[in-house]
């Protein structure tokens, strides 16, 4: 399966102690250049050490997109734009990305998007992770990370809790 991330569930995941998540569902991960230099931004030391892990294993790829970013119809972040660009150079079956606006212009563009929340729904179902709550939990307290009130519930819903 080809996946592209952008800089947040590569952020998000090894602040919690998650990232295995990724490569054990896919394999490998690809990024562009500028969402690896954000990620080399990130300044909690964990997710750091676990982020080099994943690049020394191989499971996580820098790729150059080799094309010029895409039209979008939504200005976005380079990290965003470039994300997009390299995901459809590959044609990647799946795209990364939890931003709205990002999210949004890449399905405008054809391709098919996951989040944070989506990869870790599917890791409960899976059996890989014993509850979704506490998870979710942890990346609002640990990793800072907002999710909505009506997507939580919905989320939790769809793991039976």
């Amino acid at each position: 399966m080809r996946v592209v991330s952008n800089t947040s569930p590569l952020s998000n995941f090894p602040i919690i102690g998650r990232l295995g998540l990724l490569k054990q569902r896919y394999g490998t991960v690809r990024i562009p250049p500028t969402v690896a230099e954000e990620l080399a931004a990130l300044s909690h030391p964990a997710a750091q050490v676990r982020l080099k892990a994943a690049l020394n294993e191989g499971w996580l790829i820098i790729q150059n997109p080799g094309a010029a970013p895409p039209a979008l119809a939504l200005r976005l972040h380079s990290g965003e734009t470039d994300a997009i660009a390299l995901a459809l150079a590959i044609k990647a079956d799946v795209l990364l990305m939890d931003e709205r606006r990002g999210r949004e212009a890449a399905r405008q563009a054809g391709l098919a998007v996951a989040g944070v929340l989506d990869e870790l729904l599917h890791a409960k179902q899976a059996g890989h992770l014993p509850d979704l709550r506490s998870e979710i939990s942890r990346l609002r307290s640990e990793a800072h990370f907002f999710v909505d009130a009506k997507i939580e519930q919905f989320i939790l819903s769809q793991a039976g809790e």
